[in-house]
C-alpha cells in the first residue's frame, strides 16, 4: 500500500515537471515571436489585409533630331475586380460587358474567381474607364495608365518600333532602348478587413511611378516624310514590290531618315493584309505574316549590291596600287575568266579606257581584271578590313550579316563576279557604311540613331557614342574616289542622279536576284554631297521594278529628287554643307 503510495507520488511529480517544462519550452516560444519575430508577423498581418495594384509609368517619349516627339502616351485605364469586395455580381458582369464590348462568360469567369484582384482589360480609353468609376461598383477598380501613341501613324514605323499591352518595347528603338524608356511602376496600397472589404478609414498608400527617360534621335522626320513619299511613289509607279531609303551622315554616321515601304500603321501593328482573316489561319502563320510586315528590309535583309560594290573594288584596288586613275584598259564587251564568259552590261564593249573613264560606264570586265590583280587573298583581305565580314553595329535589333564565299572556296570565277558586286550578299546599311568610310576620308563609322537619353525636367542622362575604326583606306585613296565618283553622276552612268548647283558623287548599281533568268532585278544608286566634302548619303534600292529596272534610270532620279529637296533644307538648317 506505502509502495503504491510512493510510486503515485513519484508519478504526479514527474508529471508536473513535465508540464512546467512544456510550460517553459511554450512561454519562451511565446517570447521569442513576440519580442525577437514581431516585425516579421506583424508585416505578414499587414501583408494578409493589403491589396496592391500596380501603376504604370509613363514612358519616355522619342524626339527627332527637331525636338519633335514622334512617341508618346496616352492616358488609359486598366480595369479590375477584388473578388471579395463584389457586392452585385449580376450588375458588375452586366456593365463590364456593356461598356467593354466583352462577352458575358469572359466577364463572369473573371468576376467568380476568387483571387485577390483580376485585371478584367488593360488600355481602355480613358473616356469608357471614367463612365464604368461614375458607376461607383462596389468590388471595381478604375486605375489610370499609359498607352504608347505614334502620332505619325506609319511614318518610320520599322525604326521606331512599337510596344505590347505590357508597355514594354517589342521591335525598333523601342526594345533596343528599352532600360532608358520604360521607367518604374508606382503601386497603390489599400487595407482590407479578414474577409477582404476595403477599409475606408484606412485610405489607400501610394507610391507614384517614376517617369522613363526621353530619347533623342538623330533622324529628321521631315527627311524621313519625304523620303517615304518618294519611295511610295516610286514603288507605285514601277510596281516594285519593296523600296528602301537610307539617308545618313557619313562623317559621324547618324542616320538621317530610314524607309523601307510598305510600313504599318504604329498604332495598330497587329493588322493582317486586306482580305486574310486571322481566326482561320494558324497562329504560327499569323506571327509569321506579322513578322515579314515588321521587317525593316535596310537592316533584316540582304541583296547583291551589283555594280554599287564597285566602289569597294575600286578603292581595294587603289589602296592596294594594282590600279591606278590613268591605267588603260580594253573592253570588247567581255571578258574571259578560266572557261566562263562574264559579259559587260554594253554588249558592243567600251573599247580603249582609263580606270576613271570606266568607273564612270562602270564596265565588268575592268573591274574583273582589278579583282584578279588583288588576287584572292588580298580581295579577302580588304573585304575584312573595310569591314563587310562583321556587322555595322547599327542601333537597332536583328541586324544580318554579309553573306560570302569561304576564302577556301573562293575561285577565279567566284573572285571575278564578287569584284563587281554578284555571288554574295550584303544589308542596304552595310553597303551605305561601307561606301561612306571610303568617301569620308577612310573612317568607317558606326550607322547609329540614338543621340541622347534625356529625363523628364531636361537633365541628360546618357550621351551615346559608338566606334570608329579609323583610316580603312588612305585620304589620298578617299580622295581619288571621291573625284571618280563626281565624274559617274556629271558624265557616267549616274547623270540622272545630278543635281543643278550642287556637287554630287555617287554610283548605280543593277543586280538580277537569285535564280539568274528568273526576270527579278534590284535597280539601286547610291549618292553623297557635296563631292568633295561629303556630309550627307542616300541610297535607294528598288525591288523587282517592273519594266525598265537599270539604277540608273530608276534610282538615281530618287536621290536626285531627295537631294532636289533636302540639300537646301539642310543648308538652312546650318548642316555644314559649304
Amino acid at each position: 500500500m506505502l509502495k503504491n503510495k510512493t510510486y503515485n507520488r513519484k508519478k504526479v511529480v514527474t508529471v508536473f515537471f513535465i508540464c512546467f517544462a512544456a510550460f517553459l519550452l511554450l512561454a519562451g516560444r511565446l517570447v521569442y515571436l513576440m519580442v525577437f519575430r514581431s516585425d516579421y508577423y506583424s508585416e505578414q498581418a499587414k501583408e494578409l489585409h493589403e491589396r496592391e495594384r500596380s501603376i504604370k509609368a509613363a514612358r519616355g517619349r522619342i524626339l527627332d533630331a527637331n525636338g519633335t516627339v514622334i512617341a508618346d502616351n496616352k492616358t488609359v485605364c486598366t480595369i479590375s475586380v477584388i473578388y471579395n469586395q463584389v457586392t452585385d455580381k449580376e450588375e458588375v458582369i452586366r456593365i463590364l460587358c456593356d461598356e467593354l464590348d466583352l462577352t458575358e462568360d469572359f466577364v463572369r469567369k473573371r468576376v467568380e474567381k476568387y483571387s485577390a484582384i483580376e485585371r478584367i482589360r488593360s488600355n481602355v480609353d480613358k473616356e469608357t474607364g471614367d463612365r464604368i468609376r461614375d458607376y461607383n461598383l462596389d468590388g471595381v477598380k478604375v486605375d489610370e495608365d499609359y498607352k504608347r501613341y505614334y502620332p505619325y501613324g506609319e511614318l518610320a514605323s520599322k525604326v521606331l518600333g512599337f510596344t505590347g499591352g505590357d508597355n514594354q518595347g517589342i521591335i525598333g528603338l523601342e526594345v533596343i532602348y528599352e532600360e532608358y524608356l520604360k521607367g518604374k511602376e508606382g503601386t497603390i496600397l489599400t487595407v482590407t478587413d479578414a474577409k477582404g472589404v476595403e477599409l475606408d478609414a484606412e485610405g489607400e498608400d501610394r507610391i507614384d511611378p517614376v517617369s522613363g527617360n526621353d530619347l533623342h534621335i538623330s533622324m529628321d522626320m521631315n527627311i524621313q516624310s519625304y523620303a517615304t513619299q518618294l519611295a511610295g511613289q516610286v514603288m507605285e509607279a514601277k510596281q516594285a514590290e519593296s523600296v528602301s531609303i537610307l539617308v545618313m551622315n557619313p562623317q559621324n554616321g547618324e542616320i538621317l531618315a530610314m524607309v523601307d515601304v510598305p510600313e504599318f500603321d504604329l498604332n495598330d501593328p497587329f493588322v493582317l493584309p486586306e482580305g486574310i482573316n486571322a481566326d482561320t489561319l494558324p497562329q504560327k502563320e499569323v506571327q509569321d505574316m506579322l513578322n515579314n510586315i515588321w521587317r525593316n528590309g535596310c537592316i533584316n535583309d540582304t541583296y547583291e549590291p551589283g555594280s554599287a560594290f564597285k566602289i569597294i573594288t575600286a578603292a581595294a584596288g587603289l589602296e592596294a596600287g594594282v590600279v591606278t586613275t590613268h591605267d588603260g584598259f580594253s573592253c570588247p564587251g567581255y571578258v574571259m575568266v578560266e572557261d566562263r564568259r562574264i559579259r559587260c552590261h554594253k554588249t558592243t564593249g567600251h573599247g580603249h579606257q582609263d580606270f576613271t573613264q570606266a568607273v564612270m560606264n562602270s564596265c565588268n570586265p575592268v573591274f574583273v581584271t582589278v579583282g584578279l590583280r588583288l588576287g584572292v587573298d588580298d580581295f579577302y583581305s580588304y573585304f575584312q578590313q573595310f569591314g563587310l565580314l562583321g556587322k555595322t553595329g547599327i542601333d537597332l535589333p536583328g541586324e544580318a550579316g554579309t553573306i560570302m564565299h569561304k576564302k577556301e572556296n573562293m575561285k577565279a570565277v567566284e573572285l571575278a563576279t564578287a569584284a563587281f558586286g554578284q555571288s554574295f550578299q550584303i544589308t542596304p546599311i552595310q553597303m551605305a557604311a561601307t561606301a561612306a568610310a571610303i568617301v569620308n576620308g577612310g573612317n568607317r563609322v558606326t550607322p547609329h540613331l540614338a543621340v541622347r537619353s534625356v529625363s523628364r525636367d531636361g537633365e541628360v542622362k546618357q550621351t551615346f557614342s559608338f566606334p570608329v575604326s579609323e583610316k580603312i583606306v588612305s585620304a589620298e585613296t578617299s580622295e581619288t574616289m571621291r573625284m571618280m565618283l563626281e565624274q559617274v553622276v556629271e558624265n557616267g552612268t549616274g547623270r540622272n542622279g545630278y543635281v543643278e548647283g550642287q556637287r554630287i558623287g555617287g554610283k548605280t548599281a543593277t543586280s538580277q536576284t537569285l535564280p539568274r533568268g528568273s526576270g527579278r532585278y534590284i535597280a539601286s544608286f547610291i549618292g553623297f554631297a557635296p563631292a568633295d566634302n561629303p556630309q550627307v548619303l542616300a541610297l535607294a534600292i528598288i525591288n523587282n521594278p517592273q519594266g525598265v529596272y537599270y539604277g540608273g534610270q530608276v534610282a538615281a532620279p530618287v536621290i536626285r529628287q531627295l537631294f532636289e529637296n533636302i540639300l537646301p533644307y539642310l543648308e538652312k538648317m546650318d548642316y555644314n554643307l559649304k
